[in-house]
């Protein structure tokens, strides 16, 4: 191999090895999130997140800003959510069937407050916010984005920082909106380095920047009751409409570096650009609607998510490198539509149980998709939780809250055909089952 061929390879290594100190390179990519993948909240996460859009919780900055105004009353909530996954691959060139089987393990907190003292009028102004960390808060910044021939899973990986910031207020008998934005990071390394043959590098600089990309997150809300008899009971009473939009997010990470080899690659040097993104939300809008009474509520929720965008982000991304690839070759999704349908009973004033289900489709259309080899499923999800609520408290003013959520999702079969490096073809069937569990605290104020 020609040395400044072999090279090129060493000044990549370090380049990525370096920047890696920074930036943690060891979670693996995913095109989700907490919030889209499983649930933010138990409650969430129980109803296969069908009832999120009337979820008075702070899990609300994300599915619905606008329901923050639900519960006057100051919220602060923590909770952890694990999720194990076994995401296999019928290969018939493979030692096992299972393909990733890594554990996702979120830390979260949230606080809910009533900004309306700080003005005059007294209206209330509702602001909330939610954070989430991997690793039980021991990863923040992670990311991983790769070829493989072995077969990669498009949306379970790991997106180490989950956070939302967003406020709302009531408009008009029974009507209110809310505002959120969803913060990701976009990073950028840049490295220049002398170095001999043999890799020993000096006059090193390295440089590393991450700025926050902002996207925003729009809700409404309408209880009819209220809305349309404001003074008398009707047919209307205990209905309730939300309607959501979500603008797409996601990560990015760009590293260039500068190498001047001694005796062999003189000033200004071996230039080497990587750019790729990591997790990838996509835009949404949601409507759902509730019926509730008493003891207990049903309602349903169905959103379309528009993933062919990102055909876009993978058309500059220097790693899944689509620009390469014959037109008939590249990677292609489809929108789709999600529909989910859930139900809470209130068993009494302290015990309520919850459940839910939905049916998402894949949005990968294409299932050839070389050297990347992304795979893809259909997918059932179901849920069930329980949450009680402590009503006895010495020193609290209000009852403490406490909910438990549970979910599974099934993977369906889906043949796809995976494409190596030296263009050898091998067919394979996907497949998997994925478990979450998920509990918190909630203190009202």
């Amino acid at each position: 191999m020609p040395s400044t061929s072999r090279f090129s390879v060493r000044a990549m290594s370090l380049a990525v090895a370096t920047v890696s100190t920074g930036l943690s390179l060891s979670a693996a990519a995913s095109m989700g999130n907490l919030g889209t993948t499983y649930g933010v909240m138990p409650v969430d996460v129980a109803t296969a997140q069908s009832l999120s859009m009337f979820n008075d919780q702070v899990s609300a900055t994300y599915y619905n800003p606008a329901y923050l105004t639900k519960d006057s009353r100051g919220e602060l909530t923590t909770g952890i959510l694990h999720a194990e996954q076994e995401l296999r691959s019928a290969n018939p060139n493979a030692n096992s069937d299972v393909l990733s089987n890594s554990p996702s393990q979120h830390v979260l907190i949230g606080m809910k407050t009533n900004l309306g003292s700080l003005t005059r009028s007294k209206h209330p102004i509702y602001l909330g916010f939610i954070a989430g960390v991997e690793k039980y808060g021991k990863e923040m910044l992670a990311f991983r984005s790769e070829t493989t021939e072995s077969g990669q899973f498009l949306q379970y990986g790991k997106e180490p920082l989950f956070l939302n910031i967003g406020g709302a207020t009531p408009i008009w008998r029974g009507i209110s909106a809310g505002a959120s934005v969803r913060i990701t990071l976009e990073a950028a390394a840049n490295l220049e380095a002398v170095s001999t043959l043999g890799g020993e590098t000096s006059r090193e600089r390295l440089g590393v920047n991450a700025e926050p990309s902002l996207k925003t997150i729009l809700g409404t809300s309408m209880d009819l009751g209220s809305t349309f008899c404001p003074d008398s009971e009707c047919f209307l009473d205990g209905w309730e409409t939300a309607l959501t939009y979500r603008t797409k997010s996601a990560a990015s990470t760009a590293v260039d570096s500068n190498i001047i080899v001694t005796q062999t690659i003189p000033d200004p040097g071996l230039s080497l650009a990587v750019s790729t993104i990591d997790s990838f939300q996509p835009e949404t809008i949601g409507i759902g609607a509730q019926y509730r009474t008493e003891n207990w509520r049903i309602g349903g929720s169905i959103e379309q998510q528009n993933w062919s965008e990102l055909e876009d982000e993978f058309a500059s991304d220097t790693i899944k490198d689509q620009e390469s690839q014959s037109p008939g070759d590249r990677i292609q999704f489809d929108d789709i539509l999600i529909p989910r349908l859930g139900a809470e009973y209130q068993l009494n004033k302290n015990f309520a149980v919850r459940a839910g289900v939905a049916f998402e489709e894949s949005p990968l259309k294409t299932t050839r998709n070389p050297e990347i080899n992304y795979l893809d499923t259909d997918k059932i999800v179901l849920g069930l939780g329980l949450s009680a609520t402590y009503d006895r408290t010495r020193l609290l003013a209000y009852p403490v809250r406490l909910d438990v959520g549970y979910q599974y999702q099934q993977l369906q079969d889906r043949d796809f055909t995976l494409v190596d490096y030296d263009g050898n073809e091998t067919d394979v069937t996907a497949d998997g089952d994925v478990h979450v569990i998920s509990g918190s605290i909630t203190l009202k104020f």
